[in-house]
């Protein structure tokens, strides 16, 4: 991995990767080049390899996934959000669903074995494009997920710590490199950040999914390869339930599912089938509602995934 992180360490030049910006942390990065090649080539630790493509990958608006290439280690910070670049450079960030109309970004690259070279700091403000979500209508919905009866209170509190569980996971596998395909084909009938109303009455917290309506037993998979955390038949607001970490604590949810094809603690690739879609839990009716968490903070857009061009990092 030596020469891989020298590779994002020794920036001759850089061009922001998202949304067409400036990178002035890049540049910052790149001023230390020289240093860096000589400081490698004295340690004699092979070719060195120089890299144009460092920054982050995504768009800059409320909800928005983005993944981002930096010298091994790097601690990077987007507003509340934390992250630190594996050993490979990656790193994975996100906005939230109700985030300002500006965030602060700022990379602290590592002060390690080559630390006169590394210990390099840049902060910059980001614009977030903010969106306007719509008011879903959703009837039909069985009234027992709505307003539950107290009787199944130790179901759900056992249910919610076992989820929590599975959210907390921090996979050091790469899945989320594989980009995002569509877990399911259907007809989209809710999409991520929605305000809801149950029952022409009951306001319950926005939508955090991607809903795709199709037959019970219709096919879902992977959208991106990972560990498998979580895979239940029956649980009380989900039903079938699945959830795979994707690296890095990016955690896929597949909800309502009539089948569990994985078991926990599974390695799964991208496209490989892990269940069939449903309508158990909170549903009117078959269909697949994905969503995505990051490090168990909060839920963004699924879509910003199946958009996002990582061909920019390679």
């Amino acid at each position: 991995m030596i020469s891989l992180a020298l590779a994002a360490l020794a920036l001759q030049s850089t061009t922001a990767l998202v949304d067409g910006a400036a990178d002035p942390i890049g540049d910052l990065i790149a001023q230390n080049a020289p240093a860096a090649r000589e400081a490698v080539e004295s340690a004699d630790v092979g070719p060195f390899i120089t890299s144009n493509d460092v920054g982050c990958t995504g768009r800059r608006e409320e909800g928005a996934f983005l993944v981002c290439f930096y010298p091994p280690r790097t601690a990077l910070q987007l507003g509340g959000m934390s992250a630190v670049a594996d050993s490979d450079g990656f790193a994975v960030l996100a906005i939230p669903r109700s985030a300002p109309a500006s965030l602060t970004f700022s990379v602290t690259a590592p002060v390690g074995e080559y630390g006169d070279v590394l210990g390099i700091e840049g902060t910059e403000t980001w614009t977030i494009t903010q969106r306007e979500y719509n008011l879903q209508h959703v009837d039909g919905v069985p009234q027992a997920t709505v307003t539950p009866d107290p009787s199944t209170l130790p179901r759900r509190q056992r249910e919610y710590a076992q989820k929590q569980d599975a959210f907390n996971s921090v996979w050091d596998g790469q899945g989320f490199l594989d980009g995002f395909i569509s877990p399911a084909e259907g007809i989209t009938t809710g999409v991520y950040g929605s305000a809801r109303v149950y029952n022409n009455g009951h306001e319950g917290s926005p939508h955090w999914g991607l809903d795709w309506a199709n037959e019970v037993g219709t096919p879902v998979y992977a959208p991106a390869g990972g560990l498998v955390t979580l895979a239940e038949p029956d649980m009380y607001y989900e039903g079938g339930l699945i959830f795979i970490d994707h690296g890095q604590g990016l955690v896929s949810a597949f909800l309502h599912l009539s089948g569990v094809e994985v078991s926990e603690g599974d390695i799964v690739e991208q496209g490989q089938l892990i269940g069939a879609m449903g309508a158990g839990g909170r549903a009117t009716g078959s269909h697949l509602d994905w969503r995505v968490k990051l490090r168990n903070q909060f839920y963004a857009d699924p879509q910003s995934l199946l958009d996002l061009d990582l061909s920019e990092l390679r």
